[in-house]
């Protein structure tokens, strides 16, 4: 089951809806008006309902619409937390020109980007920050939407604190360097690599979530990044040194993870930085993970 926030140009207003790639079936007769979309994944209040309405579902006739009738939005408007990991595949950090070392030997690293600022629509703009415009990437990522409250959890349990499943595109200033004449300092490298994840609308986020009953394991989903129609990037979550559980249960061991949180699990091999190629306007994005949905950015 997948459920994905919208709205219309008739009332400019949020809606919710059963997704189905190029259609969509509307929630307002099943859900009342109040609920958000946490409500409808395992964990909330209205999911049984919707996941009953889903196994009947036909999207082929009224009340269904087509998704390019309406205009498609985050489905996490504003998370508590936007979490996101660092070197998650070998590849990838092998193409940056280090080597994984084995995940016992190692611990996720995590980073956060501001949520109200960065999150983006789905097929949306996201525009070339003036600041600094000429070296920014892609990264296809899994994101995994928590469900309920989760503090010291074991991996064996993780999952079970999981509401669903969504697409991430982090996009990446690769060569942030504010205050050129600056005095050099140890921790540069590290903050100008930091400050590159946070430009506005630079976390594209949709275009809906899979509700994590209809998961068997997140180990499994394929993942494919097209630019202007070319693949990029072509793995699979199973190449993740640490598993969605084993991240789950990292974070929880010392942060409060709260319902709506958003852990993005890292990109694999093929972003632009391997191959010096850089985002310029009137690029175009498609973030592609199987079973979920494919994310849309243009580029200005």
């Amino acid at each position: 089951m997948r459920i994905c926030r919208y709205r219309t140009s008739s009332t400019g207003e949020a809606h919710l809806g059963l997704y189905a790639d190029d259609r969509l079936l509307p929630l307002a007769d099943t859900v009342p008006g109040d609920a958000d979309l946490l409500d409808c994944l395992p964990h909330g209040a209205q999911f049984d309902r919707v996941r009953e309405l889903a196994t009947s579902a036909k999207f082929d006739v009224s009340p269904a619409i087509a998704t390019t009738e309406v205009e498609l939005l985050a489905p996490i408007a504003s998370p508590p937390k936007l979490l996101l990991l660092a070197g998650n595949y070998a590849k990838h950090i092998e193409e940056g020109g280090e080597i994984a070392v084995e995940r016992a030997e190692t611990f996720p690293y995590v980073f956060m980007k501001p949520p109200s600022t960065t999150i983006n629509h789905p097929g949306a703009t996201f525009t070339i920050p003036e600041v600094s415009a000429e070296h920014l990437d892609w990264e296809l990522e899994l994101g995994v939407v928590i469900g309920r409250e989760a503090k010291g959890v074991r991996e064996s349990e993780a999952l079970e604190y999981v509401a669903g499943y969504t697409v991430v595109n982090d996009l990446s200033d690769r060569r942030f360097r504010p205050n050129p004449d600056r005095r050099e300092r140890n921790r540069d490298a590290f903050f100008d690599w930091l400050h590159g994840k946070w430009h506005d609308g630079s976390c594209p986020l949709g275009p809906c979530v899979l509700s994590s009953d209809a998961v068997g394991d997140p180990q499994s989903f394929d993942l494919e990044l097209r630019l202007n129609g070319e693949v990029r990037q072509s793995s699979s979550t199973e190449r993740q040194i640490f598993s969605v559980a084993q991240v789950v249960a990292f974070i929880s061991s010392f942060v409060t993870l709260e319902p709506g949180d958003v852990i993005s699990t890292g990109t694999p091999d093929g972003v632009g930085n391997a191959s010096g190629t850089w985002l310029r306007p009137g690029d175009r994005l498609d973030a592609k993970i199987e079973g979920i949905g494919t994310l849309v950015t243009h580029i200005d």
